[in-house]
């Protein structure tokens, strides 16, 4: 009877957890199921590197005062952190989401001014994704910067905003 009711108690507890794990995905303002299946399988890509709209990448981070910058950071990244940049090719439309896996500021640069976010979302209770930031720029060429990242690798994800 014991093991019966510890196995019973193991089982409501594996449950609740995954009820909270779903939950807490889904307190994002908006779904980012895409962005779960990308981290996946994110490659592995330099600092420096262009990140594809529709994929996702894990970002090899440097230390901040060694990133190279094009603009200073709209937060200073405190001492220890990693940061970098890469480029992206935004599509006709302008709109991109960028979502990261953890903790880490960013600031999109395009036609050598920092463009303010649209929208903001983060969560503290989804597994491999903490916040996911939306951005209306014009179609071609932009300059992302991360900062502050307490690690040296940062999974990223560039969509088009459903």
């Amino acid at each position: 009877m014991k093991k019966l009711v510890v196995s019973l108690f193991a089982l409501l507890a594996g449950t609740s957890l995954a009820m909270a794990e779903d939950a807490g995905c889904e307190a994002f303002k908006w779904p980012v199921t895409r962005e779960q299946a990308l981290f996946a399988a994110a490659p592995a890509t330099p600092a420096g590197a262009e990140l594809a709209v529709g994929a996702a990448a894990d970002l090899a981070l440097v230390p901040a005062d060694k990133a190279g910058f094009t603009l200073p950071p709209e937060r200073a990244p405190a001492g220890g952190t990693f940061g970098a940049v890469a480029s992206v090719e935004v599509p006709a439309g302008g709109a991109i989401q960028i979502s990261l896996s953890g903790e880490a500021w960013i600031d999109v640069i395009q036609d050598g001014k920092a463009i303010k976010s649209a929208g903001y979302s983060g969560v503290k209770t989804c597994p491999g994704i903490r916040k996911s930031v939306r951005f209306k720029l014009a179609a071609g060429p932009a300059i992302v910067q991360f900062s502050g990242a307490k690690k040296a690798e940062l999974k990223v994800a560039v969509l088009t905003p459903e």
